[in-house]
């Protein structure tokens, strides 16, 4: 099956990510993607993040190419820091609030201007959470593929929060049931996910409140999925067959399109790889470091773009991997620690000092693709957790919120290539999960399914793969589906 784009007829998609590091991240790659596949791309951020970009990355990185465009939109919000991650709630609100009519202008003008160079918008491959696009597309009589940056199991938990909250289960009667052992509560009708707990769902079930935001935009999120043309999901289709094969059923249109860097870098588009989505600099003396180091010897650890820990649980990580003798790398955002600086105790300084290297953000695929690197102590956020698998690494894995939880289920029991930390995160228990996973048996067979894994996913996203097959499916079947010339 091959599309043949005519150069006269330039498709142009307009791909537009919710404001968040990791969906950027992920909608970026995939807007190459498309580009590869001939489509000119206008990329469209919100100022506040175009702002992080340029200061983060420089402006020539963000000139783009002739066929491959930025712009910006403003959100709405209040002026802030541009150093700080803005909060989750008020983004999905302003995007929910603030962002149709200034994205409906954008495309306005894209068209009015349409030349050559610039030729007329053609679709729009939005996340999908901002169902904003979802209106947009609607009133421009174009498609939109809806891009969900998170786990296809994680996105099924979210499609069920209405039954969830229909059938009783939440809202929580009270705070008590979130320790009392409520969570542990196996739902067993769930599509596809045999014998998950009330815990193992997105976290936003666990709330008590009735009209409570998060929930409730997440509710409308998955119900508008049906009103895409197409459902993208960042996933291959041997790593969440049961799901998939349910969405299959639910919705016309259905791609698993990754791991997104195993595509990418099928890609001769050199040009392209100057183009970079990372909201801080990138730190790449740690890469030095890490030359310095023995194979598989490296424990790396990073919380993502939005996690924030106390500074009690800081300094109880840091000491636990003190103990644990092994050689780390640990990224520890200026934004990390709540109501505090990142500061460790002297003692944390003197003792490591010949084994550890420690920076604000860094080149995470970079690091993880590294010989030295033998560990990923993380949050389990799905960008991160399908990158170490695309790099064959196990991890250790505490999640904070939001999906996190479904996909430390995931890698710890059905995948098997991680161990879940406790949430009272105590430095005997990080030193002993640490050991296990560097040195124990445990730790070995989880790197032996991990390696399985990160051979499965280049399977998937080699020529002939399903994930291949299926991005050459979404640009026939739905991208271009209101256009005359694609030939078969």
């Amino acid at each position: 099956m091959a599309c043949n784009i005519s150069a006269d007829h330039k498709p142009h998609a307009v791909c537009i990510p919710t404001p968040a590091q990791s969906h950027i991240k992920s909608a970026l790659k995939l807007a190459k993607l498309l580009h590869d596949k001939g489509f000119h791309i206008t990329f469209v951020n919100t100022e506040f993040n175009h702002r992080r970009l340029l200061k983060s990355r420089g402006p020539d990185s963000m000139k783009g190419l002739p066929d491959f465009r930025f712009e910006s939109i403003p959100d709405g919000l209040p002026p802030s820091d541009d150093s700080v991650t803005q909060n989750t709630c008020a983004i999905c609100e302003a995007s929910r609030k603030n962002l149709l009519g200034p994205f409906n202008d954008l495309l306005d003008r894209l068209n009015d201007t349409a030349s050559s160079d610039n030729p007329p918008v053609t679709c729009i491959v939005s996340d999908g959470f901002m169902p904003v696009a979802i209106d947009a597309a609607a009133m421009h009589e174009i498609p939109i593929a809806l891009f969900y940056t998170i786990s296809a199991c994680s996105f099924m938990g979210t499609k069920q929060f209405r039954a969830l909250k229909e059938k009783g289960l939440t809202p929580l009667e009270d705070e008590s049931f979130l320790t009392n052992g409520y969570l542990d509560k196996v739902v067993d009708w769930l599509p596809g996910m045999r014998d998950i707990k009330l815990r193992d769902l997105p976290s936003f079930v666990r709330t008590t409140d009735p009209n409570d935001y998060m929930f409730n935009f997440c509710v409308e999120c998955a119900e508008r999925a049906s009103e895409g043309s197409a459902v993208i999901f960042h996933t291959f289709d041997a790593l969440e067959q049961e799901v998939l094969n349910d969405f299959y059923s639910m919705f016309p249109h259905v791609y698993a399109i990754g791991p997104l860097q195993l595509l990418l870098n099928q890609m001769q588009e050199d040009d392209l790889n100057s183009i970079g989505s990372n909201l801080w600099k990138e730190e790449v003396e740690c890469l030095q470091w890490l030359d310095s180091q023995k194979p598989n010897s490296v424990v790396y650890v990073n919380f993502g773009s939005v996690a924030v820990a106390t500074k009690q649980q800081l300094i109880e990580f840091g000491m636990g991997l003190v103990k644990s003798g092994h050689p780390f790398l640990w990224i520890i955002r200026p934004d990390m620690i709540a109501g505090d600086c990142a500061i460790l105790p002297p003692e944390f300084t003197e003792e490591t000092k010949d084994r550890c290297f420690i920076s604000s953000w860094c080149p995470q695929e970079e690091v993880l693709d590294h010989p030295s690197v033998g560990g990923f102590l993380t949050h389990c956020g799905w960008g991160s957790t399908i990158e170490s698998i695309s790099s064959g690494v196990p991890m250790l894995c505490l999640p904070f919120a939001g999906d996190q939880q479904t996909n430390c289920r995931y890698t710890c029991t059905k995948w098997g290539i991680g161990m879940e930390i406790d949430s009272n995160v105590k430095s005997d228990n990080v030193e002993k999960l640490v050991r296990e996973l560097m040195e124990g048996d445990r730790g070995k067979k989880m790197k032996d399914k991990a390696t399985e894994w990160k051979k499965l996913a280049e399977e998937a996203s080699g020529p002939t793969g399903s994930s291949t097959m299926n991005l050459d499916k979404l640009v026939k079947e739905v991208l271009l589906s209101r256009r005359k010339t694609c030939d078969v």
